[in-house]
């Protein structure tokens, strides 16, 4: 799958906030220039709600975006293909899928690209944290970064 870590959790552990968005405007390159990140991405309110319609999710833990994201988008799949219609997946950082964004037409990889949870304004730190999973904040290029993916499930 390409998670080192999953465990199932309650949708309602999953924390949003406002101000993670501004981390992805104020500190990220991806603003404004992916469909997958603010300001096309979903609000805090508005994954509030989406969250509030579901039960159980399911938190991944990988060793980079890409493994993280990846691994959300392939289990989302997986679980749709069970019957689960509404599973749909968070990603990890930035979409990585096209050198470069369109973002005046629709997606290239519909099937491929999801939002990352901070860019929806999920606090990952506080709900790794409350969740039982590792999260630091990086000091130095040469330390490993904690990056997670979530898939919602009903």
């Amino acid at each position: 799958m390409g998670a080192t870590h999953a465990k199932v959790i309650s949708s309602q552990s999953v924390v949003t906030a406002g101000w993670v968005r501004l981390k992805c405007q104020y500190g990220c390159g991806g603003y404004g220039r992916r469909l997958t990140c603010p300001p096309y991405s979903p609000t805090p309110e508005e994954t509030r709600k989406v969250l509030d319609s579901y039960e159980q999710a399911i938190l991944l833990r990988g060793n980079s975006n890409a493994e993280a994201g990846d691994a959300a988008v392939n289990l989302e799949r997986e679980i749709f293909l069970r019957g689960y219609y509404k599973a749909f997946a968070f990603g990890s950082g930035p979409c990585r899928h096209c050198q470069q964004c369109d973002t005046s037409q629709t997606c290239k990889h519909p099937y491929k690209a999801r939002p990352a949870m901070e860019a929806s304004g999920i606090d990952v730190f506080q709900t790794a944290r409350s969740n039982g999973f590792p999260i630091e904040v990086v000091t130095s290029h040469e330390q490993q970064g904690d990056y997670y993916g979530l898939v919602l499930i009903e």
